[in-house]
């Protein structure tokens, strides 16, 4: 008995893992080296053939606008997070900036670099909730 509670145990953790099919990146810290983990993250994923989808929200959005002044590039790539930013779209990535973030910025959408659009809280919220699609957040 406790060896086929074990083996279906082990069997449904397999099939919970064959599930995730997405990821779903929540950035919205202003600490650098957090930001390039989750991008970094992001990019492993793209590489893995999984779908990535990237929320900027708070701090973390102003690498999607064009022309703000950068943070120090990261080592080892001595690359900024703006650069990895547009390394992971350039990958496939689907990136956002939250519904809040340009209205409270003053900023309008056209200031975003490309590939970056508003956020539509209910499109997001759906796909956050879709089986399959995990999450992580910087």
């Amino acid at each position: 008995m406790k060896k086929s509670l074990l083996i279906a145990a082990v069997l449904s953790g397999f099939t919970f893992a064959a599930q995730a099919t997405e990821l779903f990146v929540n950035i919205s810290t202003d600490e650098t080296m957090a930001q390039g983990a989750g991008l970094v993250l992001a990019g492993q994923a793209l590489a893995q053939k999984v779908p990535v989808r990237i929320l900027l929200c708070d701090d973390a959005a102003d690498m999607a606008l064009q022309g703000e002044p950068q943070d120090a590039p990261l080592k080892p790539k001595n690359v900024t997070p703006q650069q990895m930013l547009q390394g992971v779209i350039k990958g496939g990535a689907k990136v956002e900036v939250c519904a809040l973030y340009l209205p409270n910025k003053g900023r309008p959408a056209k200031d975003l670099i490309e590939g970056v659009t508003p956020a539509n809280p209910a499109d997001v919220m759906s796909h956050v909730l879709k089986a399959g699609v995990k999450t992580l957040s910087f």
